[in-house]
This record gives structure tokens, C-alpha cells and sequence, in this order.
């Protein structure tokens, strides 16, 4: 039997997602990177050959590159967009100063994103909800790429009644399919970009960050309950849920983390429960306060402070933390992984 031409092998679905790592010896020789012109640089990929890539960073090569400032690896990654791949650099860094800014308390909402107890609040200029009240699911799209989504969207709900039970997708419906993933990975992008920026401003202006601890698995859980026990107001749960994931408050709480780390600042987690419903005023709880998403009056004779909701919320978690009130992570044991075939106490 003659042999064809030889074609690509394909990469399991889930290896494709985002491939090893590239081992790299030395200062980045066996990558071999080289810089073209201000805007490409030219990397040797191993079992692939020469690629060029988009130079977006400054990287340790040539004269630049030395024992505490090289590059000792690479990793590509696929998504919606393309290839990318990201380089490993090993540099040593200075430890910071103690910033000397001062204290914030930062809540994460959805109508705000994030609401800081100084008044200075961060917001992406996008609208949480729209104006019949009902959540914007794509809120980092533009209006002309949110009318082309929702034509893709249609198009590919048409394409799809017509595919019979158990039949392979057509050409055209996957190509339909690939468009609505970079609509949505450019979504993406334009959000990272914005808690990047948002989270390195507040890290740079402020010495203490004191943020909530929430657990947000439990807060987008689903509402619909079971057959027996069915579960109320499951379309607007679904809608909240939807907008939680969106504003990604977990990524945040991670940059900030680092980000507070790497300038000399510090961060701090306080107890969620009671925060959004206790007025920052007169420090007490009274029912019916809190009138909406947005707007707290505070019910108490004696006060009758309003405000924004969720920098009511903020000012009540930097008040947790002057009080003291500040959670300590439980110390534990290190779990020590001993190699196969050892004893338990032969590792200890």
C-alpha cells in the first residue's frame, strides 16, 4: 500500500487546550529567540522549527540575559484567538519597601464592580444590567459585536434543528461555533485587561486592602431546587449567577494578593456574613434597609444615612479590620509526597 503525504496529528481535546511545557537549558539557547523588529521576534520551537511571535514584552535575550535574569522555559497555549506562548523568566527582585499608603476596604458587586470605602470606586464604564433590568451577558462587547453574536447565536440554533440525533457537526456549524468562541475570548481578554490595570492602580495607592471572604462556589450555585421541593425566582438567580462569573471576583482577590505583595503592601480577609445589611453609620442592622441592589437607607430613627449599597458594604469591611476582626489562616501540616516504594517512617 502507497503511503500518502503525511498529515498533522491532532492533539486530544483537552491537550490541546494548552500544551507541556518546553524545556529550556541555560539563558533561553536551545529556544534560541531573536528579536526581528519593535514588534516580532522569531523563537525555535522544538519538533516545529522557526516561529515567529508577536514581541508584546521585554524579554532576557543576548546582552540582557544573565545569571539572575534569563529564561528557563516556555509553554503554548491555545484558546478561541490562536496560539500564544508564554516564556518562564527567572529574575531577582528586590524586597519592597513597607508601603506607607493608606488602609481601603474593597467590596465586589455587580451593578459595581468594585467599591472602595474612600468613595474612589472602580468601574469599567459597562452597565451591569440592561434597561428592562435583565443582566448583559456580554457587557465587554461592543454594540456591533453584540448584534453580531446574537446573529451567530441564531444562526447556529438554525443550523442545528435541521442536524438529525447522532449526526456529526457540519463544516459550516462549526465554523458558526469557532466565531462565537472569539467573540467570547476577546470578551475575556478585555476583562482580564481591566482587573489587571484596575487591581496594579489600587495596589500602587494603597499600603492595606481589606477585601471579603467569600465563598463564591456556594454563591452561583443553581436555584432550581428538585421535583419534590421545586426552587423560586430560578430565572433571576440564573441572571445573578450569570453576572457573579462575569465580574470573576476570584481572579481580582488573586491579583490584588500578589500585586499588594510585590509593591510593599499587605492584604487582609474579613467575615462576609452581615456586611451588606449593617449600616457604616450607626453600626446597626435594622430590616428593610437595604431597599435594592444599590441604594441602602438605613431604617434606624437615630441615623437615616444613605448611600451607594455596596460602599456601605466597603466601609463595613474596613471597619472588620480596624476592629480587629481580621481572619488568620489555620495553620496546617505540610503534606510531604515520599517516592514509591519508601515507608511512611523511612520519609519522616
Amino acid at each position: 500500500m502507497r503511503h500518502g503525504h503525511p498529515r498533522v496529528q491532532r492533539l486530544h481535546p483537552r491537550r490541546a487546550q494548552e500544551c507541556d511545557r518546553l524545556p529550556v537549558r541555560g539563558q533561553g539557547r536551545d529556544l534560541n529567540i531573536t528579536r526581528v523588529h519593535r514588534r516580532w521576534g522569531m523563537v525555535s520551537i522544538p519538533k516545529i522549527g522557526r516561529v515567529r511571535f508577536r514581541w508584546t514584552k521585554d524579554l532576557p535575550v543576548g546582552k540582557h540575559a544573565d545569571t539572575g535574569n534569563r529564561i528557563t522555559g516556555a509553554r503554548l497555549v491555545k484558546d478561541a484567538l490562536g496560539w500564544h506562548i508564554a516564556f518562564r523568566v527567572q529574575t531577582f527582585e528586590a524586597t519592597p519597601q513597607p508601603h506607607t499608603g493608606p488602609e481601603v476596604g474593597i467590596d465586589a458587586g455587580v451593578n459595581l464592580p468594585l467599591a472602595l470605602s474612600d468613595g474612589n470606586h472602580q468601574d469599567h464604564d459597562r452597565p451591569a444590567r440592561l434597561a428592562d433590568g435583565t443582566a448583559d451577558r456580554d457587557k465587554c462587547l461592543r454594540p456591533q459585536e453584540k448584534a453580531k453574536l446574537l446573529g451567530l447565536e441564531r444562526r447556529a440554533a438554525q443550523r442545528k434543528q435541521h442536524r438529525n440525533r447522532g449526526e456529526k457537526t457540519s463544516r459550516r456549524l462549526r465554523h458558526v461555533y469557532d466565531q462565537i468562541k472569539q467573540l467570547r475570548a476577546k470578551a475575556t481578554r478585555r476583562a482580564v485587561d481591566w482587573q489587571h490595570k484596575t487591581t496594579a492602580s489600587i495596589a500602587k495607592q494603597y499600603g492595606t486592602v481589606v477585601v471579603e471572604q467569600l465563598s463564591i462556589k456556594n454563591m452561583v450555585k443553581s436555584a432550581k431546587g428538585t421535583i419534590e421541593e421545586p426552587g423560586r425566582n430560578v430565572a433571576q438567580k440564573s441572571g445573578l449567577n450569570r453576572s457573579i462569573s462575569q465580574e470573576a471576583w476570584g481572579r481580582t482577590v488573586t491579583m490584588l494578593t500578589y500585586k499588594t505583595a510585590r509593591a510593599g503592601g499587605t492584604l487582609h480577609k474579613v467575615p462576609a456574613p452581615g456586611t451588606s445589611r449593617r449600616c457604616s453609620a450607626c453600626g446597626l442592622t435594622t430590616p428593610g434597609s437595604r431597599k435594592d441592589q444599590a441604594t441602602f437607607v438605613c431604617k434606624n430613627p437615630d441615623c437615616g444615612w444613605s448611600g451607594n449599597a455596596d460602599w456601605n458594604a466597603a466601609r463595613n469591611i474596613l471597619h472588620l479590620y480596624r476592629m480587629g476582626h481580621a481572619l488568620i489562616p489555620a495553620a496546617g501540616r505540610a503534606v510531604v509526597r515520599r517516592p514509591r516504594g519508601v515507608k511512611p517512617a523511612t520519609a519522616r
